[in-house]
């Protein structure tokens, strides 16, 4: 079972509520957001595109515009190097997208996960020589890559790197030293010295600050708008590539706080109404109505799109799709990408149950940091298995595949454990890695496998107390309290995500009276229970159902789940649960949505 952790965060709710013209629970939950002041609350509420911060704060961003001005007024052929995942390719399409409005001569190149592997290398160097660029412009990319950067400069070309994953360092004396690659511009957020007030960017969000300097530098006349340029045309652009800033944000699960939010608020608003043909072909083939596209379907339907391609076949698909310019292409890309999703969907679940066995066979559940290595799984699956082994056992884990050369693998961690940092400490038992607190990749030599398990788990200082999920509730909120006002206005605190979770409330002795199993396989339930007031309202459950039954069982007896089927229940439990409202054929009603049980 979970621990629950109330917030007791203090601040004058009424006074807060009063000015933001919200109920004092919202209020409450504002605060619980870590927000200090009613301005605070204010900008988190109802902020705007004027509220994000000035792009000129990031480090060595006037540099890297200045070098990008200079290239494309000397007809320079710059090449944009992105990532294989949803933040590399929604990167990769707007710098592409920007800079061709500055009448820039640009292309760009993905690596391919299986022959080149993550980010910049020596191969991608060459070719880029070989075609007669001039300039390398990395995005979501290249903070790690001081040995291709260090090639490019030997071959004549120069390289600006943005990226927003964690610095490499060594310790001396206890200090971090950061290892800068010696490229014209490093605009990275996260770099010691950088001055920018939200590190926390997903690198989609540091490659669009950097076309917003460059406009600013325009219309400030510190810069020239180059020949061919379109000015109209590139403001324009810019207000619509906010929707692939939102679609890397969530998908690259950045805390949906500070300017992150209102990204991905301002940029599902343009995606309900997007000009963009292939995102369009992508939510229709889906299934999705546009009106009321939401966080949700970025990160678990449409992303996860997108990511297949990289992982089974190329990204250079489904930037095809980004940058489709007729109905037709834009619906065959779509559907392509639905199909490679949908067996990506199989495959990983393959190699999740085999990697479930794994565990259980090797005795591996008690490691502090699992690491299972699973040769015949694809490699480009690895980060999803992680992230299914963590969810199921409540550790960081580490899915290390056979790649081509040597051992790859990629990690997902909790809270609590700098994955990174972690990777360091073992950095002499691997050939490359990267990432940051809750992700990294990783390359080694197979001898070095269980080496790598064995440094880990001896390294980590969490304890088996640190494991047990916990679960943050806002508030003690009868359910009697609810109300259809109340729903809506928690509706203002969307989108909801990682650092912004959906309003989680308890309810102590909620009776249970009648339940009935809902969904496939009945998964699922929904019970009539009885408050303390005596209201009976309608329960959700999507949580485990056989589960549930257990612990009824087990509290009450032999026999209470059956009598609970049977509409004979009367078992009192405290819940916690959130509070929404269903929408079906054109009536809206309260529904309350059991997340947990004691």
């Amino acid at each position: 079972m979970e621990k629950w952790f109330m917030y007791a965060k203090k601040a004058d709710f009424g006074e807060w509520a009063k000015a933001l013209g919200v109920e004092p629970v919202v209020a409450r939950i504002l605060r619980n957001r870590d927000l200090l002041d009613v301005e605070e609350a204010r900008k988190f509420l109802y902020g705007s595109l004027l509220d994000c911060h000035s792009p000129m704060l990031l480090r060595d961003v006037s540099q890297a515009a200045e070098h990008l001005f200079f290239a494309i007024r000397a007809g320079k052929r710059i090449r944009v190097i992105g990532d294989y995942d949803v933040d590399g390719i929604c990167s990769s399409f707007l710098l592409v997208s920007g800079l061709s409005k500055l009448g820039a001569d640009v292309d760009v190149a993905i690596p391919h996960r299986i022959h080149d592997g993550y980010g910049l290398n020596e191969n991608l160097i060459r070719e880029a020589a070989k075609d007669g660029v001039k300039l390398v412009l990395t995005c979501d990319n290249g903070i790690a890559a001081a040995e291709p950067i260090s090639l490019a400069k030997d071959l004549g070309m120069d390289v600006i790197v943005t990226d927003h994953h964690e610095i490499p360092y060594v310790l001396e004396d206890g200090q971090k030293r950061e290892l800068l690659p010696k490229a014209l511009a490093v605009v990275d957020p996260k770099r010691a010295e950088d001055s920018y007030p939200f590190p926390g960017i997903c690198g989609c969000a540091v490659a669009y600050k950097l076309l917003l300097a460059m406009k600013e530098e325009l219309d400030q006349g510190k810069a020239v708008w180059p020949k061919g340029s379109d000015p109209q045309g590139f403001a324009s652009e810019l207000d619509e590539l906010l929707e692939v800033v939102a679609f890397a944000t969530v998908c690259d699960v950045m805390e949906l706080k500070d300017e992150n939010r209102i990204y991905v608020r301002e940029g599902l608003n343009r995606l309900r109404n997007t000009k963009n043909l292939g995102l369009r072909a992508l939510m229709e083939v889906n299934g999705l109505d546009l009106a009321t596209i939401s966080a949700y379907h970025l990160g678990f339907v449409l992303g996860p799109c997108l990511n297949a391609t990289g992982r089974l076949d190329t990204a250079q698909r489904a930037l095809e799709l980004l940058q489709s310019k007729d109905v037709v292409a834009a619906t065959r890309h779509a559907r392509d990408l639905k199909e490679l999703n949908d067996s990506r969907k199989n495959m990983t679940q393959q190699g999740i149950d085999l990697a479930m066995e794994v565990i259980q066979k090797q005795g591996m559940e008690k490691d502090k940091v699992l690491v299972v290595y699973l040769p015949e799984v694809h490699e480009s699956l690895a980060g999803i298995i992680a992230g299914r082994i963590r969810e199921n056992i409540g550790r960081p884990a580490f899915l290390l595949t056979k790649g081509e050369d040597g051992v790859k693998g990629s990690g997902r961690s909790v809270e609590g454990y700098h994955m990174y940092d972690a990777l360091t400490k073992a950095g002499h038992l691997l050939t490359k890695f990267g990432g940051h607190a809750m992700a990294a990749g990783l390359s080694l030599p197979e001898e070095n496998v269980e080496a790598l398990r064995a440094r880990l788990n001896e390294d980590c200082a969490l304890t088996e107390e640190d494991f047990i999920p916990v679960l943050h509730v806002d508030a003690e909120m009868p359910m009697d309290y609810a109300s259809m006002e109340l729903a809506k206005q928690l509706e203002i605190l969307e989108p909801f995500g990682v650092g912004n979770p959906k309003p989680l409330f308890a309810q102590r002795n909620l009776t249970f009276l009648a339940g009935t199993r809902m969904g496939r396989d009945g998964k699922y339930g929904r019970f009539t229970a009885q408050t303390p007031e005596g209201k009976r309202l309608q329960v959700v459950f999507f949580g485990n159902m056989d589960a549930f039954g257990e612990y009824l069982d087990e509290k009450f007896g032999q026999g209470s789940f059956q009598e609970l089927l049977g509409q004979r229940g009367h078992f009192a439990l405290t819940i916690l649960y959130q509070l929404g409202i269903n929408s079906y054929h054109g009536k809206e009603e309260l529904q309350f949505l059991m997340k947990s049980y004691k």
